[in-house]
């Protein structure tokens, strides 16, 4: 179930790593015919594309408030009290990134930094294959505490309900998000992207989402802001040592291949014994997993146990794979964690599971996927923040950064540039007379 790679003595190990299937052109070429056709007839082909994709078809993709409420009322009293403690651990981690406004003044130029957040946001909720109210308290909740007017939520409407579940709908109320909408997939993508009659569109865009909402968020990013990277499947990358036991591994393993068949579960020993273990109770827990289905299918695709030479080993590995989640399940964890480069979260020890973070633990587990930990991070407020500055300058810091400002200018032939500095500073003896 899991593909065994021993990487022991190797030293090129970035090229013996199996990379992730390249993304087909034809997923690409759909998702640009969906794009255009929302983008071209609006709620008709939202609504036709729902249809034909997800099998519903709706007479108006908005839910309606009175949908909303009565959908919590339906909702399990203790679903609600752990969505609602979910909620206030997200929102009080996101309050403390908030930044106050900051001010510099130097050589006469006193500049002002603060964040405005912006008008409106969109967050994809999965839906389909299972709900994901987690998800929408996970992006709708840093919206609202970045302090945005309008929060809008997609999800898909469950194929047999036409609904969207009631549990994601109480997850909306308990995160005070503004409008709901059972639209899932590109479409709906294009429809925050675009807006159509019903849907008006938004400033950024987050949400984790399958291939097919991975590349339209990709294929709009020049026209709306897209928070976080590459959003899409699953991935969990397992460090595991002879400490801890092998089922607490193979679980953690299986908890983020359960999400369908196009993520990525890999577990990283220097034991061979380990190794076996592992494997062993990947198949039996797997067994009687009631998605060993989803489980199957993404560890035959992206399931390996790699084998290395040591811990150091196993970080290089992981860097070079950049995943979404980096269990270290081993001695030393903490430390450990401080030499990785790329992930998008780490968890240490035996007791904690990505589902910690997956669910309570603070941060959104909106997460980049496919590499893209490289070179960005998770959802947070800053994402629907844009920061402003406003820049005074006086007569004495004119003449301090005046002159190099219009030696630069120069440098770069750009003749406007350098003149509208030196016309002030040729004024400043006027200036000077004019307050005598």
């Amino acid at each position: 179930m899991l593909t065994r790679l021993d990487l022991r003595g190797e030293t090129d190990i970035e090229s013996l790593l199996p990379r992730p299937p390249a993304i087909a052109d034809a997923a690409i070429d759909t998702v640009a015919e969906i794009l255009r056709d929302v983008r071209t007839r609006g709620d008709s082909a939202v609504l036709d594309l729902t249809e034909s994709l997800d099998g519903v078809r709706l007479v108006s993709p908005r839910v309606s408030p009175a949908e909303i409420a009565a959908a919590a009322e339906r909702v399990d009293p203790e679903v609600l009290e752990a969505m609602a403690f979910a909620a206030e651990r997200i929102r009080i981690h996101h309050m403390e990134q908030l930044r106050p406004e900051v001010t510099h003044e130097g050589s006469g130029v006193h500049v002002t930094s603060y964040f405005r957040a912006v008008a409106s946001a969109g967050c994809y909720v999965p839906g389909g294959r299972a709900a994901y109210p987690s998800t929408l308290l996970m992006t709708a909740i840093p919206a609202k505490v970045a302090g945005v007017p309008r929060v809008a939520v997609c999800v898909p409407p469950d194929r047999d309900t036409a609904a969207v579940a009631d549990v994601t709908l109480a997850a909306a109320a308990i995160a005070g998000v503004d409008e709901v909408y059972a639209v899932g997939g590109a479409q709906a993508i294009a429809a925050l992207t675009y807006g159509t009659e019903t849907i008006a569109a938004v400033d950024v865009i987050c949400g984790p989402g399958n291939v097919y909402v991975a590349l339209a968020k990709r294929a709009v990013a020049s026209e709306v802001g897209i928070a976080a990277a590459f959003a899409g499947p699953s991935e969990v990358v397992v460090v595991v040592d002879d400490s801890v036991d092998p089922d607490l591994a193979a679980i953690d393993v299986m908890l983020q291949a359960e999400h369908g068949p196009d993520g990525l579960a890999w577990v990283i020993t220097w034991d061979p014994d380990v190794a076996d273990a592992v494997i062993k109770s990947v198949e039996r827990l797997t067994a009687a997993a009631p998605r060993r289905e989803d489980i199957a299918a993404t560890l035959a695709r992206s399931g390996h146990c790699v084998l290395v030479d040591d811990p150091q080993q196993a970080i290089a590995v992981s860097d070079l794979v950049a995943p979404e989640h980096l269990e270290l399940l081993c001695v030393s964890a903490q430390d450990l964690a401080r030499t990785v480069e790329n992930a998008g979260a780490v968890f240490c020890g035996p007791l904690s599971p990505t589902a910690i973070g997956d669910y309570v633990a603070g941060p959104s587990h909106v997460l980049p996927t496919h590499g893209s930990a490289r070179f960005s991070s998770a959802l947070t407020v800053d994402d629907f923040l844009k920061q402003h500055h406003i820049v005074s300058v006086s007569e004495e810091g004119i003449r301090a950064v005046g002159p190099a400002a219009e030696t630069l200018a120069r440098a770069e032939g750009l003749d406007a540039h350098a003149r509208s500095v030196r016309m002030r500073l040729d004024r400043l003896p006027l200036a000077e007379e004019s307050s005598r």
